[in-house]
């Protein structure tokens, strides 16, 4: 093995001089230590030692290190002096061995008044050596070292008081000249300030420059950019989970898209104090980021931001720095305080100029600053957006919190009255409480209706106590309030249960545990999403174009103008003020006041119930559930069973799906049969894939047998071939003519009609929660790539959304394929990666969907990997399996599955009382093979629209009949014809750097910007009596 091959396959990486005399060796190390470099060791050998590499034996040797602000971008000379007939060299190719040399290094300079000192700034008339990139491997008597300097007066004095003769270049590339000398070896040295190569192992990215003949200047190939913005980034106000995955998208976008971004450091403080606190941003400061809670970038409160003088001292830091637009991410305060910036720039830039702190050329420059704003909020209190971020993963927070006190309250039967935030919004409180089944419920928009709430809330407890129920659970809102405006605490309900009940009642206030640890996975997907349309928004920006807030209507990112947002949460407060409590809750999302209304019928046993219906109104309603198993499906059968008990149908559990239902496995559920059913994760009636075809006649026979009279089946793909087939044998079958109704469960989300399956949100949590273990793992070990296998059939839904929020380098799915030439790009991305970070290499990891390709499967990729690696990384695979199946639902499933269940009733109740007509057809005469309507059963519903597909789309909920949806779907592979995500995708790569000149900046992929642009006239309509957008009506993209 070579020096080369020896040295490639360790992390510590020199480059080695071969001196053949004494006074060689010594020249040589003096010259290396006048550019800066310092002895890390020197020895004279008691007796010469081989060294096999060089075939040669070591009298003497030194080791220079020349350090960096990082150890990967340091070179490190290894100058040895041999003896013996056998250095005798057979050609100049063999005088030198060259190992792996380093990046960005500073230099001490040698001067005649005051001796070495270390240079730090250009101004100080001192040397930095910075940035020269890894682009070739040379094994040659004349190495080509090309490290850069800030100041070549100060290279030419050194080299000149050393006697050290110089040729001076220009270099076209940059305004300063290239010098060129030579080692008293005769290797050529090369100082400039253009980034340049030397030694590095051949890739197929990275090829070896040729060498030139000696004195001749290297030719660079970098391609001259021209930088579109200067973006600064800053976190502000409350710190929110999904900041650190945003501000990571806005890093990486920015330098993809040929911008420079810069932290701005603990918020409006940071703008402020300037100087440090104000960096500029690489692609690599923000490695990790998706995984961590938090801001990293800080956030601190800023009285003097208040203030006229220091929002223009911030101008003036701002303008000091190059920066000309500004991506501000926090809540409604911090947004306000950047429109305001916004408003003033003209009048700060003006005052500046007069007072002689900028010159008129600046100000002529930066007349107008960009602002983009995103909502990062656990509080959800944007009124304009569906979620924000930090919200959903605050809730997972409270309902692991809440998952564990039930269980120790249902030991002690105790109460627990739960206080979670929320001062002026009551989205955490009212979500908590539907995904933990809670029995009571306190916030600020919708306050108790009578002035003797205490007595309303006893006897409804009380109801559920005398039902069975061990536990009683109360969650309040921290704002929460009476309908007069009285704050109701968490204290004082305690009390209450304990005197007028005698609960044994306990307190538990979460604070600040709601704003900690890793974001979930919807955070980090919708903090990703946003920042990179952030960037694209201050790209597309126009001098008159308004400060923007970036949203989510209708699961579509939104640019909106951030006044009018803001203004339209503000009159969240106002109406609360004003006790227009409708009006408060009417400014919340779409889906706000239907969850409220839906919780309110479902949370509590109330067998005298005024929503029980007439007797001739009641239903007899199976549930079943269908295929493989999926987070949600106990929560969805919950609530379907509770608000049938409510209004007086009987809800009826078929157990181990269509087979089950063949052999009559059918039992009658009660109040207490599904308590706790929540957080139960899998199918607590049983579920598989068989299909009623084989025994329809036994499916009629039970569904006649028992009276059912409207079907809800929940459940994957399996379930709506199932419910399809039902629907078309309706004429030989007349058991079938009911409604039925199919709830989308399934992890693949692989379903048409709907955006989201209950289950898919869980699972790929799981393997996000996975990926950051395994990712782990991978960096520790430094050089290591993991090809993850996920699920998902021939749907890359999985791979593609757990691939952005968990960082994969890349993804596999079946709707793109695997061939080699793809291979051979991640393969080359990878070693370009692993060779340039060296000694602190990331771990990688890969999602590949488990039916990505025929041929090329998970375990194959990896061997692919790691033997196409070139010695730089090693490959290892992962299968998740059926964990992605288990476990305890998320919220947001929990959430999803309450109201498609409650919907899918009230859409089975509306459609059985539609069939229960029964027209007078004693003057019709029919045809011999028809019988009249008076022979059939009560509820008879035979039309295409009365078997139906329950579909999400947005936040809005649709009932498309499963017939409708056959031309929507490719039944040979089990997939829709359409999908919604491609905008993820597309940014995977960009993210992880495939194609992204991350030193330079610049991108070869295109992103095509997904963002729907929405106007103060679009909101105004949003938010009053239209309540609808066309624009937010899009279809999905065809595959």
């Amino acid at each position: 093995m070579s020096a080369l091959e020896a040295e490639s396959s360790i992390s510590f990486s020199h480059i080695a001089l071969v001196a053949s005399t004494a006074e060689l060796f010594s020249k040589t190390v003096d010259f290396y230590l006048s550019l800066g470099l310092s002895t890390v060791r020197q020895t004279t050998h008691d007796r010469p030692q081989r060294d096999i590499a060089h075939n040669a034996c070591v009298v003497s040797e030194a080791w220079l290190h020349l350090f960096a602000d990082r150890p990967e971008n340091s070179i490190t000379l290894r100058i040895i002096h041999t003896t013996g007939d056998e250095v005798e060299s057979k050609g100049d190719n063999d005088k030198i061995r060259i190992g792996l040399a380093a990046l960005e290094i500073k230099v001490r300079s040698y001067c005649a008044d005051s001796g070495p000192e270390m240079a730090n700034t250009a101004s100080s008339g001192l040397c930095k050596l910075a940035s020269a990139m890894l682009l070739g491997c040379f094994v040659s008597r004349r190495t080509r070292l090309t490290p850069s300097v800030v100041a070549s007066k100060t290279i030419k004095e050194i080299l000149t008081s050393g006697g050290h003769a110089f040729t001076v270049h220009a270099d076209p590339k940059v305004c300063s000249d290239r010098i060129a000398t030579h080692d008293p070896l005769g290797n050529d040295v090369f100082f400039t300030l253009q980034a340049n190569s030397f030694s590095i192992p051949p890739s197929p990215e990275v090829k070896p420059l040729k060498i030139s003949e000696p004195g001749t200047p290297i030719e660079f190939s970098l391609e001259t950019r021209t930088l579109q913005k200067n973006i600064g980034i800053l976190t502000s106000g409350g710190d929110a989970q999904g900041m650190n995955p945003c501000v990571r998208a806005v890093v990486r976008m920015a330098i993809a898209r040929n911008c420079r971004p810069f932290f701005i450091y603990e918020g409006y403080q940071g703008l402020v104090d300037g100087g440090a606190k104000i960096k500029e941003a690489k692609w690599t400061d923000v490695s990790g980021f998706l995984a961590l809670g938090g801001t990293m970038i800080g956030t601190a409160r800023c009285k003097a931001f208040r203030e006229l003088e220091g929002r223009r001292t911030g101008v003036l830091n701002l303008i000091k720095n190059g920066i000309d637009a500004l991506v501000v991410i926090g809540g409604d305060g911090s947004l306000t305080g950047a429109d305001r910036l916004r408003a003033e720039w003209p009048e700060h830039v003006q005052a500046l100029e007069q007072a002689g702190l900028i010159t008129k050329e600046n100000a002529d420059k930066y007349r107008t600053l960009m602002i983009v704003g995103m909502v990062g909020s656990i509080d959800n209190d944007l009124a304009s957006t569906d979620m924000t971020i930090g919200a959903c993963s605050a809730l997972e927070r409270i309902c692991e919190s809440v998952d564990a006190i039930l269980s120790t309250a249902m030991s002690h039967q105790r109460a627990f009255v739960v206080e979670v935030m929320g001062r002026h919004c009551g989205w955490l409180a009212l979500n908590a409480a539907i995904s933990t089944g809670a029995d009571y419920l306190f916030i600020p928009e919708a306050p108790p209706s009578k002035d003797d709430w205490e007595a309303s809330m006893c006897k409804t407890l009380k109801a559920s106590r005398d039902a069975g129920k061990r536990t009683s659970l109360v969650i309040v809102a921290e704002g929460a309030i009476d309908r007069h405006l009285n704050p109701i605490k968490a204290e004082y309900i305690k009390d209450i249960l304990s005197t007028r009940l005698g609960y044994d009642t306990r307190v538990t206030i979460l604070g600040h545990v709601q704003r900690g640890g890793a974001p979930a996975h919807f955070d980090r997907f919708l903090g990703t999403m946003q920042g990179a349309e952030a960037i694209e928004a201050i790209l597309r920006a126009k001098p008159d174009t308004p400060s923007l807030v970036i949203g989510m209507l209708e699961n579509k990112i939104t640019t909106q103008p951030l006044k009018e947002a803001i203004e339209l949460t503000g009159q969240v407060a106002q109406s609360i003020e004003g006790k227009d409590f409708a009006r408060a809750i009417t400014l919340r999302s779409s889906a706000f006041s239907k969850q409220l209304k839906s919780y309110k019928e479902i949370a509590n046993f109330n067998p005298d119930s005024k929503m029980k219906l007439p007797e001739h109104l009641r239903l007899r309603i199976a549930i079943l559930h269908a295929g493989a198993p999926a987070g949600g499906m106990n929560t969805a059968t919950r609530s379907a069973v509770r608000l049938c008990l409510n209004r007086g149908h009987t809800p009826l559990g078929v157990h181990n799906g269509f087979p089950g239902l063949m052999r009559g496995e059918i039992t009658e559920f009660d109040w207490l049969s599904v308590d706790g059913w929540t957080i139960a994760g899998g199918s607590k009636l049983g579920t598989n894939r068989d299909q009623p075809t084989p025994q329809l006649g036994a499916v009629a026979y039970q569904l006649q047998k028992n009276g059912i009279q409207a079907l809800m089946v929940i459940g994957g793909f399996e379930a709506y071939t199932a419910v399809l087939e039902l629907a078309r044998n309706r004429s030989q079958y007349p058991a079938f003519n009911i409604p039925m109704v199919l709830i989308p469960a399934t992890v693949s989300n692989n379903v048409p009609g709907t955006e989201f399956s209950l289950g898919s949100d869980t699972a790929t949590n799981v393997i996000v929660q996975a990926t950051d273990m395994i990712k782990q793992s991978a960096s520790s070990n430094r050089r290591r790539v993991f090809v993850i296998e996920v699920q998902g059939g021939n749907c890359g839904y999985l791979a593609v959304v757990a691939g952005l929020s968990g960082g994969s380098t890349t993804v596999y799915t079946p709707e793109e394929g695997v061939d080699l030439s793809r291979l051979q790009r991640d393969i080359s991305h990878l070693r370009s990666r692993y060779t340039k970070e060296l000694g602190r290499s990331e771990g990688r990891i890969t999602l590949c969907n488990e039916k990505a390709s025929q041929i090329y499967s998970t375990d194959m990729i990896a061997k692919i990997y790691e033997a196409e690696s070139g010695g730089f990384y090693g490959a290892r695979t992962s299968v998740l399996g059926h964990l992605q199946q288990g476990g305890t639902p998320s919220p947001l499933d929990r959430c999803r599955a309450n109201t498609m269940a409650v919907d899918s009733i009230n859409w089975l109740q509306a459609k059985c009382w539609e069939g229960m007509d029964v027209p007078n057809e004693d003057s019709i005469r029919l045809p011999a093979d028809k019988l009249k309507r008076k022979y059939f059963p009560p509820v008879y519903s035979s039309s295409s629209e009365s078997a139906a597909m329950l579909g999400v789309i947005g936040s809005e909920v649709r009932f498309t009949p499963v017939e409708d949806l056959v031309m929507q779907t490719d039944f040979k592979r089990r997939v829709p014809r359409a999908i919604w995500w491609s905008a993820a995708r597309q940014l995977i790569d960009i993210l992880s750097g495939v194609g992204v000149d991350i030193e330079h900046g610049g991108c070869t992929a295109v992103y095509k910007s997904c963002a729907i642009d929405l106007t103060a006239d679009d909101l105004m309509r949003l938010y009053g009596r239209t309540r609808r957008l066309s624009k937010l009506g899009g279809s999905p993209t065809a595959v």
